[in-house]
This record gives C-alpha cells, sequence and structure tokens, in this order.
C-alpha cells in the first residue's frame, strides 16, 4: 500500500536547513498533489534582557519580531519553485513546537517538514531543537531534513 499525503506542513525560520526543508517539502506536494502549508512561528517575548535603556513594551517587541517573520516567510516564499503546487502560508505566534503540532492538527496533515537544525546554539542547549520536539508532539509523521 502506498502512502500518498494530501496535506504537507513545513516549519521555516530563515536558516538555511528550513530553506532546504521547504524546497524537500514542495517536491513532495507537488509529487503528490497534497496541498501544502509554509509556516513561520513568531515566539513572544518573555522577558527582556537590553543592554541599556529601557526595554521597549511588549506589543512593539512582538509587533517587531512578527515583521521580522514575515520577511522570513515572504523570502522563502520567493526563493521556492512552487510551480504546480496549491499552496499557503502563515505565521503563527508561540512555541514553535506546539504551535507546528497546532497548524498539524487543525489542517489534518500527513506530514510535517522541518529542518534538522535552525535556531542559534544557545537556544539549542538551552530549549533542545524544535525539530526534537515536534518529533514527539507532532500528531503526524516528521520529516527532519538535514
Amino acid at each position: 500500500m502506498a502512502w500518498n499525503p494530501k496535506v504537507i506542513v513545513v516549519g521555516i525560520d530563515g536558516s538555511e536547513q528550513s530553506k532546504h526543508a521547504a524546497q524537500a517539502a514542495a517536491d513532495l506536494a507537488r509529487k503528490n498533489s497534497a496541498r501544502l502549508r509554509i509556516v513561520t512561528v513568531v515566539r513572544p517575548p518573555e522577558g527582556w534582557w537590553g543592554i541599556v535603556g529601557s526595554p521597549p513594551p511588549a506589543d512593539v517587541l512582538t509587533a517587531s519580531m512578527s515583521e521580522a517573520q514575515q520577511g522570513i516567510l515572504d523570502s522563502t516564499v520567493e526563493d521556492l519553485d512552487l510551480e504546480g503546487v496549491e499552496w499557503s502560508a502563515s505565521e503563527e505566534i508561540g512555541e514553535p513546537a506546539s504551535a507546528l503540532a497546532d497548524v498539524c492538527r487543525e489542517h489534518e496533515a500527513d506530514l510535517l517538514v522541518v529542518g534538522r537544525r535552525g535556531a542559534g546554539l544557545v537556544e539549542r542547549l538551552v530549549m533542545g531543537s524544535v525539530a526534537d520536539r515536534v518529533a514527539h508532539y507532532a500528531p503526524c509523521p516528521v520529516l527532519i531534513v538535514p
């Protein structure tokens, strides 16, 4: 029996690995006539670690981060070969692994694709990799692309 995913979600963060994951997801979507959902996640500010002066209000910082993530989303989509692929893109807010799992549930995804690494070294050491967490929480199979 052949597996034929109909809905594929890919998480992107602007890293080279996430760009490779996005292209792999687009290629799989094209091959399987699947719908592709391209998702980037903005992590809300949990505190301020500024060097000098007072921190900006949380809503201003969140808006700035959201704008940066939208740029990542736009840039990734622009660089992808999406010919023949039915796709949509969105920006979510929250913890990346949980947000990606929620998107998979919401869209009844058959596959979640993520890059192996994306975050900086400090974030990986403190929080673990998003790829590792989604492998545990996703409601569907996960493809981790190097």
